[in-house]
C-alpha cells in the first residue's frame, strides 16, 4: 500500500490487510457489480457484494494471502494475488473499478487453477450459508 495508489485501492488494501469487512459499507457504491469466478451471472448491489467479499475475506485471507503485483489505470486497477488453501496454491486477480467518489463500482475476481476454483466454490458456498444462518 502506497500513498500514490488511488484512494479506493488504498482503502481496499487496508480492509484486506486488517481482514475487517466493516469498511465495505463506505467503500462500495450502492449499485456495485460483483463478478465471481464461480457464479455465472454478475451480482448487482451493495448487500450481495458485501456478502461475497466478506466471505472471501474469511476464506481467502487466511494468513498466506498476499498481493503480488498491481496495475493501476485512471479509474481501475488489476491486483494479482496468491494464497494457499488446504495445500493448494490459488492464483487470482481482482479487477476493480471505482467511481468519482472513490467507491468501488465493479469488482471482478478471476482464479486458477481449476482445482482451486472447485475448492473455492465449496468453501464460499459454505461460508455464505453460514452467514445466512443456514
Amino acid at each position: 500500500m502506497t500513498a500514490t495508489q488511488p484512494k479506493a485501492i488504498r482503502d481496499w488494501h487496508a480492509l484486506a490487510e486488517a481482514r475487517d469487512a466493516s469498511g465495505l459499507e463506505q467503500l462500495l457504491a450502492d449499485d456495485v457489480v460483483f463478478v465471481s469466478p464461480v457464479v455465472h451471472t454478475p451480482q448487482v448491489g451493495k448487500a450481495i457484494t458485501k456478502a461475497y467479499l466478506t466471505a472471501a475475506l474469511d476464506v481467502l485471507n487466511n494468513g498466506s494471502f498476499r498481493y503480488l503485483n498491481e496495475w493501476i489505470g485512471e479509474n481501475s486497477a488489476v491486483l494479482e494475488f496468491e494464497t494457499v488453501i488446504e495445500g493448494i496454491t490459488l492464483n487470482g486477480i481482482d479487477m476493480i473499478t471505482w467511481d468519482a467518489e472513490d467507491r468501488i463500482s465493479h469488482f471482478k475476481v478471476m482464479v486458477r487453477p481449476l482445482k482451486a476454483i472447485n475448492m473455492l466454490h465449496q468453501m464460499m458456498g459454505a461460508r455464505l450459508m453460514a452467514m445466512k444462518g443456514g
